[in-house]
């Protein structure tokens, strides 16, 4: 077992030859099947059958901080001083050449390098047999930087769902405490506007609960779309009636619907979630007039057909360094209000549909979103 001195690449990424164990196939040397250790997304450390680092790959050097002329050579607790969160020193713990001999290796866990910095570790005790002796210890590196991301992105969530929670269930319970301690000295008027606030904000609540079933469903891979003949048309038509009857002017509302659409197979209820949040942003955070456009097109992801909606208004727009943010967890372009969520959730669904959304700046300088469904008819009617 020797490690190339031709050049400081070749020492740094050199491992045992092997031939494949029953535990699968062993670490190749560079340029056997085109495997170069460094060349790995992780970090990549390997110790032979006497303990001693055999291969310290680029991202190791990177994640350790640790040059990889250091560490080739020393024992493997020396190369990768690790320790537990508890400050115990990680191999004397585990123990991976004198511990149990039916272990095959360590389960990824947070472990601490020298200095304080967290990484993701994980190891592989690779055996000629079952419970024979350990050949070589394959260990792998992380940073958590991509898990700390993730923690921040839940722990925004929670406090966002918090914040919009507190406001609707303070309104519920303050109003509802006050018919039942003072009914008989509120007037009719007076109670039902009371009741009607508490009927809006229980309807906040529930909506909140719905984009946050479907974050959840979406970020999972769980997100059910049940088809069904859609008139998109249509569809649009009734969200425009129902800004129109909540006050808006119908003369703020251009629709243009192309011929020759095909056929739409979709869920209904998720198309009309991508509509109305698409529509209700034009509204509130756009100006001038808002159009909506329906129209027949075959760009779909598979090239088949399909139809593309595109909703635009006359307001300031997007700015172009936000345009790669839109359809982000709590990406908002204003400060009027909303969870950031909506456009998330647009994304989500029409992904789920097999389809694309893109946003860009409209003809008169507004927003232009473009959302594109392909048609989706079940096999028995191709």
């Amino acid at each position: 077992m020797t490690v190339g001195t031709d050049s400081p690449a070749q020492a740094r990424s050199a491992a045992p030859d092997a031939p494949e164990g029953p535990d699968g196939p062993s670490l190749a040397a560079p340029g056997v099947h085109g495997i170069d250790p460094d060349e790995l997304p992780d970090g990549l450390v390997v110790a032979d059958a006497t303990g001693h680092v055999v291969c310290f790959n680029a991202a190791a050097a990177r994640i350790t901080s640790v040059p990889p002329g250091e560490a080739l050579g020393l024992p493997l607790d020396q190369a990768l001083p690790l320790e537990d969160l508890k400050g115990r020193r990680w191999w004397t713990l585990t123990d991976p050449y004198g511990g149990l001999a039916t272990r095959r290796g360590q389960p990824e866990r947070n472990l601490l390098l020298p200095g304080g910095r967290e990484v993701l570790v994980s190891a592989r005790y690779v055996r000629e047999h079952p419970t024979g002796p350990v050949r070589r210890v394959v260990v792998s590196l992380r940073g958590t930087e991509a898990r700390r991301r993730t923690e921040r992105s839940h722990a925004e969530l929670i406090a966002t769902v918090a914040h919009e929670l507190r406001s609707p269930l303070t309104s519920v319970k303050g109003f509802t405490a006050t018919l039942l301690a003072k009914w008989e000295r509120f007037t009719d008027d007076q109670k039902r506007l009371m009741l009607e606030t508490v009927d809006a904000d229980a309807n906040r609540v529930t909506r909140l609960i719905a984009e946050l079933l479907d974050i959840s469903r979406i970020d999972s891979g769980r997100l059910e779309v049940r088809r069904q003949p859609v008139d998109i048309a249509a569809a649009v038509g009734r969200h425009i009636q129902a800004h129109t009857t909540g006050g808006q002017s119908p003369d703020r509302f251009f629709i243009r619907v192309r011929p020759q659409l095909p056929d739409l197979w979709a869920d209904p209820d998720k198309v009309d979630q991508v509509l109305g949040n698409l529509l209700e942003n034009a509204v509130r955070h756009g100006e001038g007039t808002v159009t909506i456009e329906v129209a027949p097109t075959s760009d779909t992801p598979d090239g088949e057909k399909g139809t593309a909606v595109t909703v635009s208004d006359e307001g300031p727009g997007i700015p172009e360094e936000s345009m790669g943010r839109v359809f982000t967890r709590f990406w908002r372009g204003s400060k009027r209000g909303g969870t950031g969520l909506g456009l998330y959730i647009v994304k989500g669904i029409v992904e789920a549909h097999g389809g694309t959304i893109t946003v860009g700046r409209g003809p008169r300088g507004g927003a232009e979103f473009r959302f594109i469904l392909p048609v989706g008819a079940p096999a028995y009617l191709a």
